[in-house]
């Protein structure tokens, strides 16, 4: 069964959390502060739940650390209200975000949503391979390569190249992106898919043509290009 690394400072939270994950059948561990819960991640844990306001390293900073040996998927959460605290979660790294209070079925929508896409063992029928152009991508292994180099992608990054490499040269909408990569409908002034566009963008080397390989469309989406 998945497991979940709660890192939150309210310990009457964690505990609450803890209550309702094991009632829903996930194994779950917590920590305190970020620190402790830099401490307690491993390969063994699928998901984190992470707060952004704690006591010696804050959500932020533990995400910065966390992204720079992990690519375990995040998910923040947030007070209601603070955008920026959102955006530069996205920035490091972070898979999706949920604003506090929210509804245990809420949090467990996400919680299953990445899982979903992150874990691609209990996907049916997921291909060995998907090429295009010159990336070729192993959902089995979640390993992603781009010109031979192996790209160092979190699994929302790696959800959202792969679900364009399947749709080259084809339209696709930040609603439907939402819902097919992060499995969620797209709320208003939501930037999720736009920030994991952004840094997805940065990590792919350029085209020989010197092209982006994925084009704004305004006011539509986006679109892997496809060479000439």
């Amino acid at each position: 069964m998945p497991h979940i690394l709660v890192i939150d400072d309210d310990v009457e939270l964690t505990g609450l959390l803890k209550e309702v994950l094991t009632y829903e059948g996930f194994d779950v561990s917590e920590a305190n502060d970020g620190e402790a819960g830099l401490s307690a991640v491993s390969d063994h844990i699928d998901l984190i739940l992470l707060d952004v306001m704690m006591p010696k390293l804050n959500g932020m900073e533990t995400l910065k650390k966390l992204r720079e040996r992990w690519s375990t998927p995040v998910l923040m959460l947030t007070a209601k209200g603070e955008e920026i605290d959102r955006v530069v979660g996205l920035e490091l790294g972070a898979d999706d975000y949920l604003p506090k209070p929210f509804s245990d079925r809420e949090l467990l929508a996400r919680i299953r949503a990445i899982l979903r896409r992150t874990q691609p063992q209990h996907q049916a029928k997921s291909p060995d391979m998907i090429e295009c152009q010159d990336i070729q991508i192993y959902p089995g292994k979640q390993e992603a390569y781009c010109q031979g180099e192996l790209l160092d992608l979190t699994t929302t990054e790696f959800s959202l190249l792969s679900h364009f490499a399947q749709n080259p040269g084809l339209p696709l909408t930040k609603e439907s992106l939402s819902l097919d990569v992060l499995g969620k409908h797209l709320a208003a002034f939501d930037r999720a898919i736009d920030m994991h566009v952004s840094n997805l963008r940065k990590k792919l080397p350029e085209r020989p043509d010197g092209k982006s390989r994925i084009k704004t469309l305004r006011g539509r989406g986006y679109l892997m290009v496809l060479e000439d």
